[in-house]
């Protein structure tokens, strides 16, 4: 069964790299002889596809893998809108900023919250930082479940900015989906906890 996917990072001077399939999931080693002999060197964002193989050490890997040609990219280009325009969604920062605003001329928020969410947002941008160097030295990764429950706590900004600047996690739609559902959580949390009815919760707790 083929696969499509992004070569997400590529170490030329190794001759490896990591696929990150376009269904999601996690993302599948690559090594350069997986390419057909006298094929053009990988690069990182190019499309291809691929079956997938057990090595020596039970862990799957790429084989048979084939650069995905421009015609078919054209084909499916509305399926990968989200990465293309991945950077439209950064405008959830400020627009959250002007939320923040709000409720703190309304209801004026613990000042914690603030340091909390900036303390949060760089801890997230570190792990995904972090998450992204791994993939490229075939080390230790962080789990998706621990880069969402950062972001549920608080942390999305930092997440936002990792995915567009590190280009990391920004085309798995399963991975984002997710994502987004924690900042749908953790900004409802906040007004709610913010609110006069979350402050007299405080104050009972």
């Amino acid at each position: 069964m083929r696969f499509e996917g992004v070569i997400r990072c590529w170490n030329d001077e190794r001759g490896f790299g990591f696929i990150e399939p376009t269904l999601g999931g996690q993302e599948v080693f690559v090594h350069m002889k997986a390419f057909a002999r006298g094929a053009a060197r990988p690069t990182a964002g190019q499309r291809v596809s691929f079956e997938v193989e057990l090595g020596p050490q039970g862990k799957k890997r790429a084989c048979k893998v084939q650069p995905v040609r421009p015609a078919r990219l054209r084909a499916r280009g509305p399926q990968h809108s989200a990465v293309r325009y991945g950077g439209a969604t950064l405008f959830a920062i400020p627009a959250f900023l002007v939320v923040y605003v709000a409720v703190g001329v309304l209801w004026r928020p613990p000042a914690w919250l603030a340091w909390g969410y900036l303390a949060a947002s760089v801890a997230t941008f570190a792990a995904y930082g972090r998450d992204k160097s791994s993939a490229q030295r075939s080390g230790w990764r962080i789990s998706e479940s621990k880069l969402h429950a950062l972001s549920l706590a608080g942390g999305w900004p930092g997440a936002l900015l990792a995915q567009q600047l590190l280009r990391h996690k920004s085309a798995k739609a399963e991975f984002r989906a997710v994502f987004w559902r924690t900042v749908v959580v953790n900004v409802a949390a906040f007004l709610v906890l913010s609110s006069p009815i979350g402050r007299r919760l405080w104050a009972v707790l």
